[in-house]
């Protein structure tokens, strides 16, 4: 089966870290724009889906398993069952820079010309908050329903799951080269240590990065202070200004990984186990780590969401969702996965990264829900100290 040399955030050099500082200050205020907001039962078209046999699909690159010589895979299988043509597009590269893609469709109740696309918690949260999201049809999604695991069933922004259904989630924390650095256990040793001083780099997305650093200051990324925030933001500009980060990556961390470029940085958990690179190992920090998702979802005037609506419920079957899982090697959040793992993979089975334990996931930690006020002001100001 093939595990996949790239994963989620694994693309394509120098496109998310570019794009995070133009992006913070320059589209996050549209949101709080008011001809922005929709009520998406009045922004939808005719569902074409019994007639016009497609679906187009926006995911993270090498998020999904891909056939080999004697390996069908998920979505050419899904494509077979439901008689499709899937036009599947690896575009989501940044939460920020894939929103600059399609606000100006969604914001205006015009077509982003895509029937469902895969994003993190907090934007999923945003584009729901604003009316630019389809609910699903339960009855189409029966799956999702009986199926999610429980620690994902209820998040406040979408405590019943009518607009989203996770497609994977992950933790955040520490890789390292073995084979040029001793272990680096806590993200206070990444940011401080003088061996690691210029040759370790740190993530573009602020909630990991923030969250990383409030936890290694005692404070709780899911309930902090003003003070505690300026706290962590006067620490991360302390270690950029004292040489310790080389750079901040939304993709290409992994390579320069593997080849010496950096020691150690803060890395998302598939993308290590993906790399395979017997000298790079992932740890959980001392401190804790951050836990995310991201979540598939219908935007306004999909003209295909039907077919969408079949494309969830299918990846929730467990069948399906172990050989996803087998190639991605994220957090699997479909129940009843492991046990058909044993079937497509019994290696995997018992894998922390993709079916963690319980006292695994108790240290884990999911981001504050901000105001909009909020979101603007710390995307800004983490901006200014990672681009400036």
């Amino acid at each position: 089966m093939p595990s996949g040399g790239l994963s989620r955030r694994t693309a394509l050099r120098g496109g998310a870290g570019v794009a995070l500082g133009v992006a913070s200050l320059g589209v996050l205020p549209l949101f709080s724009t008011p001809d922005r907001k929709q009520d998406p039962t009045t922004c939808v078209t005719r569902d074409l889906s019994a007639s016009d046999k497609q679906l187009i699909v926006s995911n993270w690159p090498g998020y999904i398993d891909e056939d080999a010589k004697d390996y069908v895979s998920t979505l050419t299988a899904f494509g077979e069952r439901f008689h499709l043509d899937v036009h599947y597009t690896a575009d989501v590269n940044d939460n920020l820079e894939f929103f600059a893609k399609v606000v100006n469709q969604l914001g205006s109740c015009q077509p982003s010309k895509r029937d469902l696309f895969m994003l993190t918690d907090w934007m999923a949260a945003r584009m729901i908050q604003v009316g630019w999201i389809q609910p699903l049809d339960k009855t189409k999604v029966p799956n999702v329903h009986a199926n999610l695991i429980d620690s994902l069933a209820h998040v406040g922004w979408d405590p019943d799951r009518t607009y989203s259904a996770p497609w994977q989630s992950g933790l955040t924390g520490i890789a390292y080269n073995k084979s040029k650095v001793k272990e680096v256990r806590s993200f206070e040793e990444l940011l401080s240590r003088s061996d690691l001083k210029g040759r370790i780099s740190l993530l573009t997305e602020m909630r990991d990065t923030m969250g990383l650093i409030l936890l290694s200051q005692g404070k709780d990324p899911e309930k902090f202070t003003e003070n505690d925030w300026q706290n962590a933001l006067d620490r991360l500009r302390k270690a950029r200004n004292d040489g310790q980060v080389r750079a901040f990556t939304g993709n290409e961390y992994i390579q320069d990984l593997s080849a010496g470029n950096i020691v150690a940085c803060e890395a998302w958990s598939g993308d290590v186990a993906a790399a395979d690179d017997e000298n790079l190992v992932f740890v959980g920090p001392e401190e804790g780590q951050m836990i995310w998702s991201d979540n598939m979802l219908i935007p306004n005037l999909a003209s295909h969401k039907t077919n969408a609506e079949d494309w969830i419920n299918y990846y929730y079957e467990p069948e399906v969702a172990a050989k996803l899982a087998a190639a991605v090697w994220y957090i699997c959040p479909v129940k009843g996965a492991q046990q058909a793992m044993e079937k497509v993979d019994p290696t995997l089975v018992d894998n922390p990264l993709i079916f963690p334990t319980e006292e695994s996931l108790a240290t884990t930690h999911t981001f504050m829900a901000l105001q909009e006020y909020q979101t603007r002001a710390y995307e800004g100001e983490f901006a200014d100290v990672t681009g400036g």
